[in-house]
């Protein structure tokens, strides 16, 4: 079983920034905007693509154990966008919905469908509700009402920063859906670094092990 992990925040928060500690060959980089990343290094495995085939068919054959869709909030926002500007109306919307939760439900389960040891970091931005608390951006209510996809997953962290330091949350606040095994990481709050947060993902699960006994 693959694991997906989500990593959510408000933009500059600094969730790009995090992946500056691995190595340029380390993890397949999954750009979904075609964005620049806020540091100089390149990797040298990347995707530039919003196709769920294609992103889905790249993590099934990639020769690495580590990938990262950024940002992924964006695979529902254009799709939206697109079924929009083409004028759909009444049952077409609907149907876009639909299909538009069916396509992200699918990415979820085609990563779980990977071998145990590989982990995919899916970057989402952040929204407050009414009631002041913070949940994934997405669209629509199928993805947050039906389908909940932080529900789908054990790990979902928080990236936050407060006067220009960038650290990441591993517990909730109480209003926020930010979660990890509760010995998992040393505390509260770790330092923006997704290498750092992977190297104790595999040792918590024993993945590096896995990996060795093949």
């Amino acid at each position: 079983m693959g694991r997906p992990v989500i990593v959510y925040g408000k933009s500059g928060s600094g969730k790009s920034r995090s992946l500056k500690n691995f190595a340029d060959d380390e993890i397949l980089f999954i750009n979904v905007e075609e964005k620049d990343l806020p540091f100089r290094k390149k990797f040298k495995y990347t995707l530039a693509s919003e196709s769920y085939k294609t992103i889905q068919e790249q993590l099934s054959k990639m020769p690495l154990k580590t990938a990262v869709i950024d940002d992924a909030g964006y695979l529902l926002t254009n799709m939206f966008m697109r079924g929009h500007s083409a004028g759909f109306r009444g049952k077409d919307v609907f149907e876009l919905y639909n299909e538009i939760g069916d396509r992200f439900w699918g990415l979820m389960k085609h990563i779980k469908s990977l071998p145990q040891d590989v982990i995919v970091y899916i970057i989402m931005h952040d929204e407050s509700t009414d009631a002041g608390e913070v949940k994934l951006k997405t669209i629509g209510k199928l993805l947050d009402e039906k389908v909940n996809i932080q529900g789908m997953v054990t790990i979902v962290l928080r990236c936050m920063s407060d006067n220009g330091r960038h650290f990441f949350r591993t517990h909730t606040d109480g209003y926020d859906i930010t979660k990890s095994p509760e010995d998992m990481f040393d505390g509260d709050e770790i330092e923006n670094d997704l290498k750092f947060v992977d190297t104790v993902i595999r040792e918590y699960y024993g993945l590096n092990e896995s990996e060795e006994n093949k």
